[in-house]
């Protein structure tokens, strides 16, 4: 099977997807990327099979730039005649994998994964994204979601099919530290849509009644010098540490002494960064957003944890205007000494079977073969 990525190869979760997808035996891997790619695509995919359309979005144009390059793209595609065009983020390269299949009559088939905010955010910006979303989802054969809250949106924009599965883990991380009961850890993006103010104030009332709390920022972003006074502001100078953008072995160091997690974006798909949390036996602090929900499940607050089993998903869903004053309290209840019902608690105990459950549904080798599976089966259909 043939099989051209086409997205930005300088992004992360673009490689993440070339590295599964360099090890199915089935997959002649091909790329093409809007920008150039990263260093380590030129170990998973020969320099014969890649086109670097080297367009700077953000300073040319947005994805004005992007589809100027839509006839080097399309000739491109047509020497490589490929079984499927497998496109990511679905307003820009599901437009241009859309665009060049019509335009240059390619008899391959289309599959987009859905990111997010394509889905989420994008179509309800004006007609025009709406529109132009709907006719992506209903070239692609198949699609892919990381949630079911997702997977319900793509399906009222014209998706055919849906494939819903975890952006999950290529490996559990070793997990040999043991916990910091009142440390915290925060490292989704310092932009707004991820609201690092609010995991800010959160803290904040957490370390009023705890004395033994801190809390560990990483990433970087637009807010970051607003964020760094704000913390100042609330006197928590000498209890927050920002320490930007990390590796990911930098990122293990941090999860791994971490008792909590925090995050809290005002719109999230199930993010990669809470599944790495908990495969590091983190206990999670949601925003209250439907995927958040689908992923801790019925353990969706501290108040419905069940401590005699071990069925995984634990966290809390922190809802916008509940009142923070009492949080430290329900978070003791998971690193003090018993719960609301005087039964002994392990946090410990409920971290690893965080961990547990990720190791079980949310890695993401097995969901990649399955992807292809159906892949092949749509083809011979």
């Amino acid at each position: 099977m043939r099989l051209v990525l086409i997205g930005d190869g300088e992004s992360p979760h673009l490689l993440k997807w070339a590295r599964a997808l360099s090890q199915q035996r089935e997959v002649e891997l091909w790329a093409a990327s809007t920008r150039g790619f990263a260093p380590e695509f030129h170990f998973l995919i020969p320099e014969d099979r890649r086109l670097a359309l080297n367009t700077d979005p953000a300073h040319a144009g947005g994805n004005i730039a992007v589809l100027k390059q839509l006839p080097a793209l399309g000739a491109w595609l047509r020497k490589v005649d490929a079984d499927w065009l497998h496109a990511h983020y679905l307003t820009s390269h599901g437009t241009l994998a859309w665009a060049a299949r019509r335009g240059w009559k390619l008899r391959a088939r289309i599959a987009g994964s859905a990111w997010g905010s394509d889905i989420l955010v994008a179509p309800n910006q004006g007609w025009a994204y709406k529109w132009l979303t709907t006719q992506v989802l209903k070239a692609c054969a198949v699609t892919t979601s990381d949630s079911e809250h997702m997977s319900a949106r793509m399906r009222e924009l014209g998706a055919a099919e849906v494939m819903t599965f975890p952006f999950g883990l290529e490996q559990l991380p070793k997990q040999n530290v043991r916990k910091q009961p009142w440390l915290f850890y925060a490292n989704r993006g310092l932009e707004p849509i991820y609201r690092p103010h609010r995991v800010i104030e959160v803290f904040a009332a957490i370390a009023a009644r705890q004395p033994e709390a801190r809390l560990v920022v990483a990433n970087d972003g637009s807010l970051r010098g607003a964020l760094e006074d704000q913390v100042r502001s609330l006197g928590l100078s000498e209890r927050v540490e920002f320490v930007g953008r990390l590796d990911a072995t930098s990122q293990g160091r941090r999860y791994a002494p971490a008792r909590w997690f925090l995050s809290l974006p005002e719109s999230d798909s199930v993010s990669v960064s809470v599944l790495e949390a908990m495969a590091h036996e983190c206990l999670p602090i949601l925003s209250d957003l439907p995927a958040n929900h689908e992923l801790l499940g019925t353990a969706g607050s501290l108040e419905l944890v069940q401590p005699d089993t071990l069925l995984g998903r634990h966290g809390l869903i922190l809802k916008d205007g509940e009142d923070l004053a009492t949080l430290p309290e329900r978070l003791q209840l998971l690193v003090g000494e018993s719960d609301v019902a005087g039964r002994a608690v392990d946090a410990d105990r409920l971290g690893a079977a965080n961990r547990a459950w990720v190791a079980q549904h949310a890695m993401f080798g097995p969901a990649v073969t399955r992807f292809i599976d159906r892949l092949k089966q749509t083809s011979a259909a």
